[in-house]
């Protein structure tokens, strides 16, 4: 989008102007969790600061805004939630593990975690 006018004088640089559709398309794309302002400003060719702006001032004014589908974010967009499945141990089978090494020796102390204060005691005596 060329938003510079084509008649400046040749040495002068003109102010861009934005209509508030364009801005209000924007600030919408900055909407979305985990969006990167400095992203979007680089996609549609703005000035970070600028687009920092412009959605403080539609915050302010608590304007609704609607984004149109000729406006996009980035396509490095955050990855959707995927919920995965939890191993679940049952309470008598947790335990906590220590594996100590040295040389070409190995000692491994297992402890219930239902006693994980005795055994946070047990490594402060060892380790001092």
């Amino acid at each position: 989008m060329n938003t510079i006018e084509e008649e400046a004088p040749p040495g002068r640089r003109r102010r861009r102007r934005y209509s508030v559709e364009f801005k209000a398309q924007v600030v919408a794309a900055c909407q979305g969790p985990g969006v990167s302002l400095a992203a979007i400003a680089l996609h549609h060719k703005l000035n970070a600061n600028l687009l920092r702006r412009w959605v403080e001032q539609a915050e302010r004014n608590d304007c609704v805004l609607v984004a149109r589908s000729d406006v996009a974010a980035p396509s490095q967009a955050a990855p959707a939630f995927m919920p995965l499945p939890l191993e679940t141990r049952s309470a008598r089978t947790a335990e906590i593990r220590v594996e100590v090494r040295r040389a070409d020796q190995s000692i491994t102390v297992s402890w219930p975690t239902s006693e994980a204060a005795q055994c946070a005691a047990w490594l402060r005596e060892w380790l001092a």
